[in-house]
């Protein structure tokens, strides 16, 4: 085992680590405006300004694991009209396909316990096109692509700095920290680095005291106090001057009225950009401090900084300096090592490693108390009146403070239940006890709602993720159990469960109002997207029957089955469970394939063999919804099998199932195909029969409808040129394919799944196939591609869609990548060429990244695909 995976388990070692986020302007949590507009609440403008309530943000910030304390790098180049001391984006409204960083920034490398961390900002040196990045995207329409820093012509010529910050930990409070500066440019440029120290503000809403303090011990050294963390110093390894300031708004500067304070958030910009001396406190000490460390760089060359970080005093601070930093390094390397004895090629272990480098980077303090953000702080002026009614008004009980894997740190600075299932599959390869964890954290009375609903997003805790959460558990489980020597976790697994069980009976009374086993979740996480807005709420007795929310009970159900059963084989009271959820995804299975009784249509289209929503006209009357999507493909999603050897352990739930399909020789002739056992006598469990299964693949392997040369698109290619019309008598409603950027703006300004290619289906739609592989063996073989003549097995087929999608980031035999498109620089500078990014979908035609840019979060699932099985 190597020296990480042991510390992994030690006590202390993830205390510090890069929990800042990247954006709090913009966020729920720091808007208390009166009509819930958070875009307009709080701004990139204001953000150098104001103290934040709920957390802080910063570039490659780190903090400890309450945010009690805060380091992180700031730039300036000369040049710009303020400090680069966060990154810039658009907001929702201003981006033309909505909110968008405007950066480049890499995440590189980190070990689970973060003992070592590293990543890179490229800054440019001339002014920082703040304004022509906000109009240029003003000026394009839904119809136009993003308009992107690089786009802009900025590092053209290579004016711009290689800033790579880098963190090694002594202990577990003890952190060293390096940043390097790399002039590319051929002249000499300027730089002014401003490592900052700060107190996240606790004090200003009247819950806390103030009591705490950093002040100056000499020009290298800093001594910080604060009655919880304890004494801790930071040393710089030159000397430096101290700019000391205090964490607090500048409400003169924000809302023209002045609050008596003497020094505020924005003095150390003051100082160093306005040249305001008297800005910040000669007393030299407050709540936030920065060194100022200004060096004219030589063109080609570079300069290095180093600080530490610790607890306790040292008297030689950098003496095991290097020696240390060597030490992570080598044990990352090593650790890593390890993973990656699969992995093929020294290019798939970089793009493997950068992608969990990416996972462990987009941690982040999670603070959000809903019932204090609605009704405001005692030492503030109360809320405005629609304040109190804005948002998540049935979700009092949430009170969140932890360390929590968010999607992308800027984009989405806030945890979303279904993207975190998806997280935890990759964080389960580095480090299973935090995977456990933010699954288990979910479950907890003061994040899931009293009558059993998991918050999907702080946007709108009501709105309903794909319950993933089960399928999530199960998977962490079993991939703990076999890094455990087959032991497996059975504390968490049924503590989760218990949990799920709560939840599964809120689907069920919420979300099948007719008590039909069709299910209607509405948004369902995919950004509506069906033929109109799924969320809307429709005449009476007018209901959208949906095949995703009805598939994804199947699949729930199945999940619970599988726990239920494994718990069983230790405790014997979960057989009942496994035979109540067994049945429960019979009833639904039964409902979508047709048979609740004449005149009904089913979601099944046996003409067009493909799965479909339906509205239902509350008169008997039903019309199915003809899109081919991703809808119709979650159907293959609820899959299992059930092994002889598993009934023969647990005779009463055998027994059960037994009479059960004795007696209800319809649902066991239609789905189960319980009479008919696979391979080393096995039982399938499906939505589908093999019949069904290869007209959906007959579809889904079509290169004119789902398959792409990167993977299975979210919508059929087919309506590129006949874009599919479903007329009303007051409107039409028109879907048309487009393989990058939608161009609806049905669903938060953009409909993102009309075409793109999502990671986190396309992972589930090869485990489901590699699932039913294990049912019907080799000898099951499906045409693939359509057309081809080429017949392979399910597996290979499964192997063959995971190089697609690993090819989106491999090199080409030009060396070129999928994911930079048609950019020159970033397909052939050796500056840029190997820095991936990970973002939240891809172009269904050519590969190319779009949407959140840092979205590792179900993007980090190529990792998984990257290991061979």
């Amino acid at each position: 085992m190597s020296q990480e995976a042991k510390r992994i388990k030690t006590e202390g070692w993830k205390k510090w680590g890069p929990y800042v986020s990247n954006r709090q302007w913009g966020t729920v949590r720091e808007d208390y405006s009166d009509n819930g507009d958070a875009w307009q609440s709080s701004t990139h403008d204001m953000a150098r300004s104001k103290a934040w309530r709920w957390g802080e943000e910063a570039i490659g910030g780190i903090s400890d694991d309450r945010q009690l304390l805060c380091f992180a790098p700031s730039f300036w180049n000369g040049n710009d009209p303020i400090l680069k001391e966060i990154f810039y984006g658009l907001s929702n409204t201003e981006g033309n396909h909505g909110e968008d960083v405007k950066e480049l920034f890499y995440y590189l490398d980190s070990s689970p316990s973060h003992s070592y961390l590293k990543m890179l900002y490229k800054y440019p040196q001339q002014v920082f096109p703040y304004e022509s990045l906000l109009q240029e995207n003003a000026r394009r329409s839904k119809e136009d692509p993003e308009f992107e820093l690089i786009d802009t012509g900025i590092f053209d010529n290579n004016e711009y700095f290689d800033i790579f910050i880098e963190y090694a930990k002594s202990d577990t409070e003890d952190i060293l920290i390096k940043i390097t500066a790399h002039n590319r440019s051929e002249n000499t440029a300027p730089l002014t680095v401003l490592p900052t120290l700060w107190f996240r503000n606790r004090w200003s809403w009247g819950h806390h005291d103030k009591d705490l303090s950093i002040s100056a011990k000499n020009e290298t050294e800093l001594a910080i106090q604060h009655h919880t963390l304890g004494d801790y110093f930071f040393y710089a390894e030159n000397p430096s001057q101290w700019l000391f300031t205090e964490n607090e708004s500048n409400t003169m500067r924000l809302y023209n009225y002045d609050n008596g304070k003497k020094y505020y958030k924005d003095a150390i910009n003051s100082f160093v950009v306005d040249k305001l001396k008297k800005a910040v406190n000669p007393e030299e000490t407050g709540s936030k401090v920065a060194a100022l460390c200004h060096f004219e760089i030589p063109a080609g060359g570079s300069t290095t900084l180093q600080f530490r970080l610790c607890k306790g005093a040292r008297n030689k601070p950098f003496a095991d300096f290097q020696k240390i930093f060597a030490l992570r390094k080598q044990e990352t390397d090593d650790f890593y090592r390890d993973l990656q004895k699969k992995t093929k090629s020294a290019e798939e272990q970089l793009i493997q490693r950068q992608a969990l480098a990416g996972l462990l980077w987009n941690k982040q303090f999670y603070n959000y108390s809903v019932s204090r953000w609605l009704k405001g702080d005692p030492a503030e002026l109360p809320p405005p009146a629609g304040h109190s009614s804005s948002r998540n008004l049935n979700w009092k009980h949430i009170n969140n403070a932890d360390i929590i894997s968010m999607p992308d740190k800027w984009e989405f600075p806030w945890y979303a239940s279904w993207d975190l299932g998806f997280h935890c599959l990759s964080l389960a390869l580095v480090d299973a006890d935090f995977a456990k964890q933010q699954l288990s954290i979910l479950c907890k009375e003061w994040y899931m709602h009293p009558n059993g609903q998991l918050p999907a997003y702080e946007w709108n805790f009501d709105d309903t993720n794909p319950p993933v959460h089960a399928w999530a558990t199960l998977e962490v489980y079993k991939m703990d159990k076999q890094q455990n020597n087959g032991k497996g976790d059975l504390f968490f697994l049924e503590s989760v469960f218990q949990k799920l069980l709560i939840n599964f009976t809120w689907w069920v009374n919420r979300k099948d109002d007719k008590g039909s086993n069709i299910f209607s979740g509405g948004f369902l996480g995919l950004d509506n997207i069906g033929v109109f807005d799924r969320n809307t709420i429709l005449p009476s007795g007018m209901r959208i029957e949906q095949a995703d929310g009805t598939s994804w009970m199947a699949m729930y159900a199945l999940n619970m089955m599988q726990i239920s059963l494994e718990l069983a084989l230790h405790n014997k009271v979960y057989e009942d469970m496994a035979s109540k959820f067994f049945e429960h995804f019979l009833y639904i299975a039964g409902a979508v394939m047709n048979i609740m009784g004449d005149g009904d249509t089913g979601l099944w289209d046996e003409e067009d063999g493909f799965f479909y929503d339906e509205l239902s006209t509350g008169d008997s009357h039903s019309v199915k919804l003809k899109l081919r999507s991703m809808v119709g493909l979650i159907p293959l999603f609820a899959v299992e099998v059930i092994t002889d050897e598993t009934l023969k352990k647990l005779p009463k739930f055998a027994a059960r199932m037994q009479w059960f399909l004795e007696h209800r020789q319809d649902l066991a002739s239609l789905v189960s195909r319980w009479t008919e056992k696979g391979t080393d006598d096995k039982h399938l469990l499906s939505l589908l029969r093999g019949h069904r299964m290869k007209l959906i693949l007959n579809r889904m392997l079509d290169e004119a409808e789902f398959l792409s040369d990167y993977g299975i698109r979210s919508l059929s290619k087919s309506y590129e040129q006949q874009p599919y019309v479903f007329p009303t008598e007051k409107e039409e409603f028109v879907v048309k394919y487009v393989p990058g950027e939608s161009d609806s703006g049905m669903f938060g300004g953009n409909s993102n799944w009309r075409g793109p290619i999502w990671m986190p289906v396309n992972f589930l739609i090869i485990q489901s196939l590699l699932r039913f592989h294990d049912y019907y063996s080799d000898d099951f073989k499906v045409e693939y591609p359509k057309g081809s003549g080429n017949f392979l097995s399910l597996k290979e087929i499964a192997h063959a869609l995971s190089q697609r999608l690993i090819s989106i980031f491999k090199q080409d035999e030009e060396g070129k990548r999928a994911c930079f498109g048609a950019n020159e620089k970033l397909q052939t500078d050796p500056e840029f060429k190997d820095y991936l990014l990970f973002n939240e979908y891809f172009n269904g035609d050519n590969g190319k990244g779009l949407g959140a840019s840092h979205q590792t979060g179900w993007t980090a699932l190529i990792a998984n695909l990257l290991i061979e099985p």
